[in-house]
Formats: structure tokens, sequence, C-alpha cells
């Protein structure tokens, strides 16, 4: 038996099936195109540019994004991650739920290094996500805090207030609430990107909390939008909003 033939036959996905072949001047071109959406410092482009190499480079390894999105990555997740600065700006510390590749917390905390106090705890349960996000944080010398925990135990433990909560492509509006609560009750803002089912999800969401939420246009996609959560009561009881949140 072959190596190649022993590895897709044993679950592991050569790399060339992981990550598409993208070119140099494809992702140059789309980073222009995301620094006309969102301002950013020299210093904190050079972090981007060095979390973006990283990423790319366990992305051969470790499905952290959408191969499809990898053309994008600069608008699609970089530049869409940065526009919720804009909503909060004098916000400090910040809790990236679900973080995933660390998307948006990471290019955040890029932004933010050079800031007094700011801190950007980095929500995931993934050991080897978590590990990328280690190393990220290593590489870029951004204020985060990697937290390799269920979101859960995360909002139970937090200890400092949390000026704002935020999720990306992690779960529906309604569980989204549900597992942010601790945090928005305590006065942190939801900031939570959407796509463009952004309503259904508030309809739904409307049936178990009372919500003083806004929709801000995204920046990088005319058909999504960002919901600006800042207050949210529960009308059902916790255990029926929990069971209902996961149906």
């Amino acid at each position: 038996m072959s190596g190649q033939a022993g590895r897709e036959r044993s679950g592991i996905r050569p790399a060339a099936s992981r990550s598409q072949t993208i070119s140099i001047a494809d992702l140059a071109e789309d980073r222009d195109r995301a620094l006309t959406l969102v301002s950013v410092s020299r210093e904190t482009l050079e972090r981007l540019d060095r979390y973006v190499a990283l990423l790319l480079a366990w992305q051969r390894r470790v499905n952290l994004i959408a191969p499809s999105t990898e053309p994008a990555l600069w608008t699609r997740h970089v530049a869409d991650s940065l526009q919720l600065l804009t909503l909060a700006p004098d916000a400090r510390i910040w809790a990236d739920l679900g973080s995933g590749a660390g998307f948006p917390g990471m290019p955040i905390a890029c932004a933010l290094a050079a800031t007094p106090g700011a801190r950007v705890d980095l929500v995931e349960s993934s050991a080897k996500k978590a590990a990328f996000l280690r190393e990220a944080a290593q590489a870029t010398g951004a204020p985060v805090a990697v937290h390799a925990m269920r979101i859960a135990d995360f909002v139970k433990a937090a200890l400092a207030n949390v000026d704002v909560v935020t999720a990306r492509a992690v779960a529906p509006l309604s569980k989204l609430l549900a597992e942010a609560y601790p945090l928005l009750k305590r006065g942190a803002v939801g900031l939570f990107p959407k796509g463009q089912g952004v309503d259904a999800e508030l309809t739904e969401a409307a049936k178990y909390w009372r919500l003083q939420a806004t929709l801000v246009p995204s920046r990088t996609d005319p058909k999504a939008r960002v919901v600006v959560v800042r207050g949210v009561e529960p009308i059902a009881a916790p255990n029926t909003r929990r069971n209902s949140a996961k149906r």
C-alpha cells in the first residue's frame, strides 16, 4: 500500500485536498481590497500579515477555514472581523466565543495591540484550533488569552468585566444569546455578524428573549448584517429556552 493510499484509507486527507492552491497575486489583490474597507496602522498590518501567513501554513494540515474562502481570506475573514471595532471603539476587553481560526478575535487583537489594558479572550474547545491560536498569539504579539474550553465553562468562570462579546458562524442567534447571556446581563455589548438569514433568526430569538438590538449593514457583504445587542432578558424559563434553542 502506498503512503498516500494508506493516509486516504485511514481518513487523513493529503494536503492538496485540505487547502486549495491560491496565487500570491490573488491573495495580494484581496488584501488590497480589504484595506479599502477597513483602515489599519502599519504595525497592525504587519501583525495581520504574520497571522494570515501562519493560518495558510496550518490550513494545509488542519481545516481552519472553508477552502473555498481562501482566495478571499482578507475580505471574507479579516476585514469582516475588523469592522466590529468601529461598533465598539472604546471597548478594551473582548470575548470571542467559538473562535475557531480566530475570527473575529485575532484581527481585533492585532488592531488593539498598542491599546493599554486591551485583551481578547479566544474561547475554543477544539485542542488543535486552540493550539493554532496560541501559536498565532505568539507570532503576532497580540494581547490574547486562549481558553481551550467549552463556551458554557468560560462564561461561568469569566471574572473580569467583558466590554464586548462576539461570535461568528457559531450558532443561531437564539442559542447564541443563551450561551452569552451570563456576560450580556453583566453589561457586555453583543456583536454578532450574521448572514442573509438574520431576520428569521431574530424572529425566532424574539420568542424567548426581550432584545434591545439593532442591525448594522456589513461593510464586506451587502447581504450580511451585524446584530448589536445592548440589552437582553429571557422570556421563557431557562430550561425551556435552552431546549428550544437546540431544535
